[in-house]
């Protein structure tokens, strides 16, 4: 019997919908073993090793939620090892960059849908794992800033819905006026290539690799996750105003700038405190020298129209 495991968060504002409009009605499904993973209140990287050890070969896994229960089941089913495993995501979220990367589907369509062949991204600190992400990871101030949203008082008013996307500008814009004179990154850093080629990067505030349509809903990514090795990578002074204004315009109206490689490699001359976030789910990790951002080998199987 196939089997199916429905991965949700009871905590999440929109359960209540994600409860009448997926899992009661997965339980009319024939033919079919249901699943629930429910999401604990711990951290991204203990659920994700808490998913992997029940799935097995063949398995669909539906992750109902924000980005942070969509990444909790990829990292899943990425360390389950496990084979054949098809990924189908149904945003109900704030912001929903992984839903809106595989094309908004609703049940129906993840049920009947086809499969494609994509490429997540692997993060190695001081050369060791670290998590996989999907759309995007960055380090610095952009990852700081997702703490805000944390904010009791921001997530009330989103949970509220209305005009989401301009009350999360004006948050992050006052949010940036108190903090654009902190140094988020050290002075300067290192960054490699594939080539083993090193610049130097000086007052730099933000480093991010980008693979998927879209990040925080409003800046423009593109198809990268269909490509087997190569990403998009950009560095950035964004606590200048010109800087982040000229970055911004583009990523809304255009595309996030950058330039495409296959592998990145940071190297801090000193061991240093970083926040580095995935799909909006952050962390301060210390005693950092090393981090390497590059596509993971084995494809991901992704349910999409």
């Amino acid at each position: 019997m196939k089997r199916l495991f429905i991965v949700y968060n009871p905590r999440s504002s929109h359960y209540e919908k994600v409860k009448s409009d997926i899992i009661d009605r997965l339980k009319s499904l024939k033919g079919v073993m249901i699943g629930k993973f429910e999401v604990a209140a711990t951290n991204v990287d203990d659920n994700a090793k808490r998913l992997s050890k029940i799935l097995s070969d063949g398995d669909l896994v539906i992750a109902a939620g924000g980005d942070g229960t969509a990444n909790i089941a990829m990292n899943g089913i990425m360390l389950s090892g496990a084979e054949n495993v098809k990924f189908g995501v149904i945003g109900y979220g704030n912001f929903n960059d992984v839903a809106r990367t595989f094309g908004n589907l609703k049940l129906e369509d993840i049920l009947k849908g086809s499969v494609k062949k994509v490429y997540p991204l692997e993060c190695k600190i001081n050369r060791k794992h670290w998590r996989y992400g999907m759309c995007y990871f960055t380090l610095g101030m952009f990852a700081e800033a997702c703490a805000v949203f944390d904010a009791p008082k921001t997530r009330k008013t989103l949970r509220k819905g209305g005009r989401k996307t301009i009350y999360s500008l004006m948050t992050l814009i006052k949010w940036w006026l108190k903090n654009r004179h902190r140094q988020f990154l050290p002075e300067s850093f290192q960054l490699g290539d594939s080539t083993q080629e090193f610049m130097e990067c000086k007052k730099i505030s933000d480093y991010m690799a980008i693979n998927g349509r879209t990040v925080a809903k409003i800046m423009k990514g593109s198809d990268w996750f269909t490509k087997k090795d190569n990403f998009l990578s950009m560095t950035g002074k964004m606590t200048k105003f010109g800087k982040l204004a000229s970055m911004m315009t583009k990523s809304v109206f255009k595309r996030i700038p950058g330039v495409e490689s296959d592998y990145d490699c940071l190297v801090f001359s000193k061991e240093t405190e970083i926040m580095i976030q995935a799909e909006g789910e952050y962390k301060k990790i210390s005693g950092v020298r090393t981090v390497e951002i590059s596509k993971v080998e084995k494809p991901l199987l992704v349910v999409t129209k």
